[in-house]
């Protein structure tokens, strides 16, 4: 067997999306990084991306940070890190469906949650009002994954995979690529269809709460409806020439994530736990403000107001409620 350099490995490469990818998917090559590299001899530029991604701190901690229900008793409830795998998994079947870059769509699924903060969308709030109200600045969990890649672990990913985390979240603007606009999309087909797994085994909704009409049309349970939605976008989306979801499908969706925020999100035990979780959040926020000299050095030019919020944010559940518990408890008290 013949050794394959890094140029003929990238022809071949080339040679094989020419002849199978779809003309609109996003070409592997040539890699656009903000800092130049050479290519690798057996991974495509964004099959590296992938590999950073899951190699770098921010992805372990996932495993630790809440995607809706905080430190559940249970082993079978969602963590920030199953979402994204989850995520990841539903995007590469989509992206192989309509011949686009499977590369591509795997490292920004694995990378666009990485710069989540602890206590879910709860603790993304608080630490937005928090930093509005200190630093006149407020956080977005997109913005901050894509800090945490370019700065805090440097980790110097492509341009698409950038724009493709940047740009999952609603605001943000549309991603650039299709591959980009897939994880977009089954980033909340995913959590909609979890999030109600998840609420029915904590006691928090029944089956019988889902709406009827949204549940006839997607299915009956998450894998059905996961199911539907697939199939609905990928035929879509190859008549259109772009990611796109079918009326009835999608207003279904869309009703079922309005019922989700209404019953689950931002119900009764959600603001219970949003008390909760602020007391924690603001005070190491407030804490740590006056106490600038506990705080890792940060990045290099980091403001105070920066590095304040790169330790918040990449705090695990866990850790944060350790940290508060050291600061605010008395010794004696605490467990």
């Amino acid at each position: 067997m013949t050794a394959v350099g890094p140029q003929d490995f990238a022809e071949r490469q080339r040679a094989w999306e020419s002849a199978w990818l779809s003309e609109l998917a996003t070409p592997s090559y040539p890699a656009r990084r903000a800092r130049e590299e050479p290519d690798c001899g057996v991974r495509t530029p964004f099959q590296r991306d992938r590999d950073r991604i899951v190699h770098s701190k921010a992805f372990r901690r996932l495993k630790h940070k809440t995607q809706v229900f905080v430190a559940p008793e249970g082993d079978h409830y969602r963590t920030r890190l199953t979402h994204t795998l989850e995520v990841t998994g539903i995007s590469r079947t989509v992206a192989r469906a309509l011949r686009l870059n499977e590369d591509l769509t795997e490292a920004i699924g694995l990378g666009h949650d990485v710069g989540h903060p602890p206590f879910g969308h709860t603790g993304e709030d608080v630490l937005d009002r928090c930093g509005r109200e200190r630093f006149g600045r407020g956080f977005r969990h997109n913005e901050h994954s894509l800090r945490v890649v370019s700065v805090l672990e440097a980790l110097n990913l492509t341009e698409p995979v950038r724009d493709g985390i940047l740009r999952h979240s609603s605001g943000a603007g549309e991603p650039a690529t299709l591959e980009g606009k897939i994880v977009r999309l089954v980033d909340r087909i995913a959590y909609i269809n979890h999030d109600i797994d998840d609420a029915v085994r904590a006691g928090v909704l029944s089956d019988a709460d889902l709406p009827r009409e949204e549940i006839e049309i997607l299915g009956p349970t998450g894998s059905k409806r996961i199911d539907t939605l697939v199939h609905d976008l990928v035929e879509h989306s190859e008549r259109a020439g772009d990611i796109a979801q079918g009326g009835e499908v999608g207003r279904a969706m869309y009703s079922l994530r309005s019922f989700m925020f209404e019953r689950v999100y931002l119900g009764p035990r959600a603001r219970q736990e949003h008390t909760k979780i602020e007391r924690v959040l603001r005070g190491l926020f407030e804490y740590y403000c006056e106490h600038l000299e506990e705080l890792p050095e940060g990045a290099d030019g980091a403001t105070d107001a920066e590095r304040v919020v790169d330790y918040l944010a990449g705090m695990t559940d866990r850790f944060a409620i350790r940290a508060w518990t050291d600061r605010f408890v008395p010794q004696g008290l605490a467990l």
